[in-house]
This record gives C-alpha cells, sequence and structure tokens, in this order.
C-alpha cells in the first residue's frame, strides 16, 4: 500500500513537470515605429535634411527668397521698417507678424495680402509688380502644407556646364533678386530683368561682390541670407565667361 502511494505521488510530480514544461512563453505584442513625417525637419530620415522632395514646398528654398526680395525691402516690411508692424526677413519673424494660419492659406493674412484684387491693398504695392502665379501658388501649398521651417539639401553635383543668360542667370535673378531690382524704378538704378544691367554690374564686378557678401560691397539679397553655393557658382561661371546674352 505505501509503495502504492509513493508511486501515484510520484507519477503525479511528473505530471505536473510535464504540464509546466509545455507552457509556451507568450511573446511580446510587436512595437511597431510610428510613421515618419516627411515634412517634419526633426526626422533625420526626412526631406527635411536629406534630398529635396520634389512634392514638399522649403520655406527656405523656395518662399523665403521670394518674400525677402519682393516684400522684406526697406520701407516696408525690412527689419527695421516693419511696416504695419509686419517683418518678413526670417521665418520667426513671419510668423509672429504675419497672421499665417499653417494649413489654411484661405484664413492666412499674408497669403490674403498677395492676392488682393485692390492694387493698393494688394502686397506688393504698386508700383512694384505683384507675385506671379508660379510664386503665389508655391506660399499658398507652403502654408497648405502646415507653413514649416523647412530646408533640403540636394546632394546632386553642382552643374556649371553650358550656363546662359536666359537659362540659368534670369530664373536665379527672378528668384532672388528681381523684387527690387525691375519695374519702372528699380533699386539702385539697376533692372536685372534687362542684359544691358545685368552684364553691366557683371562686367563692374559688382554682381560677384554683392552676391558673395565680400568686402567693400553692399550685401545681396538686402537684408537677406547669401544665395546658395551652386547659385553663386553658376553667376561666377557666367561672368567668367564674359556675361554672354545667351
Amino acid at each position: 500500500m505505501k509503495f502504492r502511494l509513493t508511486t501515484i505521488m510520484l507519477l503525479s510530480l511528473l505530471l505536473t513537470v510535464s504540464i509546466v514544461s509545455c507552457k509556451h512563453d507568450v511573446p511580446e505584442p510587436l512595437v511597431t515605429e510610428e510613421p515618419t513625417d516627411p515634412t517634419d525637419p526633426t526626422d533625420p530620415t526626412g526631406p527635411g535634411t536629406n534630398n529635396c522632395d520634389p512634392n514638399v514646398v522649403y520655406f527656405q528654398r523656395d518662399v523665403l527668397p521670394i518674400l525677402v526680395s519682393n516684400c522684406a525691402i526697406s520701407g516696408c516690411h525690412d527689419a527695421t521698417t516693419k511696416q504695419e508692424g509686419v517683418q518678413l526677413t526670417d521665418y520667426t519673424s513671419i510668423m509672429r507678424t504675419a497672421d499665417i494660419k499653417p494649413g489654411d492659406p484661405e484664413d492666412s493674412e499674408l497669403y490674403e495680402m498677395i492676392t488682393e484684387d485692390d492694387e493698393d491693398e494688394r502686397m506688393p504695392l504698386a508700383p512694384r509688380a505683384p507675385l506671379s502665379s508660379e510664386q503665389i501658388a508655391l506660399i499658398r501649398k507652403w502654408i497648405t502644407q502646415g507653413a514649416k521651417d523647412l530646408t533640403c539639401s540636394d546632394n546632386t553635383a553642382c552643374n556649371t556646364d553650358n550656363v546662359t543668360f536666359s537659362g540659368t542667370i534670369k530664373p536665379i535673378f527672378a528668384k532672388y533678386c528681381t523684387g527690387c531690382h525691375s519695374g519702372a524704378t528699380p533699386t539702385g538704378g539697376i533692372n536685372l530683368t534687362l542684359y544691358a544691367d545685368a552684364s553691366g554690374v557683371a562686367k563692374s564686378g559688382r554682381l560677384v561682390g554683392a552676391i558673395t557678401h565680400a568686402s567693400g560691397y553692399v550685401p545681396m539679397p538686402q537684408g537677406g541670407a547669401k544665395l546658395p553655393a551652386c547659385e553663386i557658382a553658376k553667376i561666377q561661371a557666367w561672368v567668367t565667361a564674359g556675361s554672354p546674352n545667351n
């Protein structure tokens, strides 16, 4: 009887051990990463810090040059004048003073002013030309995308071969310079939409001196950051070639 009881106890112990050993570990829940925001400048994998995304409007590359060239000029919305309290020289000042509603261009004062039908109210004020439809579309898209302070680095090599005035230099001027240097009363009497004026400042050395912020020259764009290195290299190549009208 004692033997049978010991045998039963032993079998019971073996059965318990067997049950415990057959239990499976419960796997931990799979942790998935949050989706990255392709327009987040703090995301090291996003285009804000890498190659430029053609679907994203970058403030530093696309929007700021338009505002600096056309609006942040002396007597208007520069850091000194701040007409009506609006300063359009940098991201922080623009967001603080231009009443921009991220995601809602129609309710953003900046967008309302550049699309105003009344010439007496529209910015830039007459006799300066209004922004082009392409420039307005860029600003609208930037606000729609959240009005973020984005920049990007295009890692493609800078090609300074076959630089032409019409195809290379004029578009650079249009983006960074002609807000001031165009029209009936261009700043400094220099109209960079005209080849004669552009060639004149190029051959005098003033063009390269200004865009490279060299000592003894007024840095251009006035009140803005220096042009991207590739844009400067293209202008220098054109000047070195004799600033041809090509």
